[in-house]
């Protein structure tokens, strides 16, 4: 039994410590699916907070069917499905810092952070279900089966959708590229 099986199991007995300590390690994951889904560090907080909490009370109902990651990330999504649902206004992504080992000269340092600012604006402008998708697929790392699980759409889906992404990535990251969108 891995160590995350195990803490599962000890928090669905009851065990408090091993319940925090599981929180603990899927709180990074947690908050970086969520900030990349909503596009900024507030909403990405809150939505940490509420599937952590989610988490912590529901833990008794999670079943070994699904991954945990998986059943995990089924509850941010849906948290962050919700605060789209709630909020009509643009998304705005802030702007962060990125680390570059020290080997990258100056240019290179500006063009990576330059893309990296064009691809994160670009997914944030992507509609909600391809967001979605492909931040699981690509920065998540899961595969389309979880991404569906997670989703609850059909398997066919999460492929039609992350093809439809990378098509309109494609053309916004050209369209940046000849000045075309700002």
């Amino acid at each position: 039994m891995n160590q995350e099986a195990e803490l599962i199991s000890r928090a669905k007995a009851g065990d408090h410590e091993a319940l925090v300590e599981l929180l603990r390690s899927i709180e990074n994951s947690v908050y970086r699916s969520a900030y990349y889904i909503l596009g900024n560090e507030q909403d990405a907080l809150d939505a940490t907070q509420e599937a952590l909490i989610r988490v912590y009370r529901k833990i008794d109902s999670y079943q070994e069917r699904a991954k945990f990651s998986t059943w995990v990330q089924r509850i941010v999504s849906n948290i962050c499905i919700d605060k789209f649902r709630s909020r009509k206004e643009t998304i705005s992504i802030e702007q962060h810092e990125l680390s570059i080992p020290d080997q990258h000269s100056v240019e290179e340092e500006i063009l990576y952070n330059g893309l990296t600012r064009d691809i994160e604006s670009a997914i944030q402008k992507l509609p909600e279900q391809y967001r979605m998708v492909v931040v699981f697929r690509y920065l998540r790392d899961m595969s389309y089966q979880e991404i569906a699980d997670a989703l609850e759409i059909p398997l066919n889906t999460v492929k039609s959708y992350l093809f439809r992404a990378r098509q309109q990535l494609q053309q916004m990251l050209y369209d940046y590229q000849k000045g075309g969108i700002g």
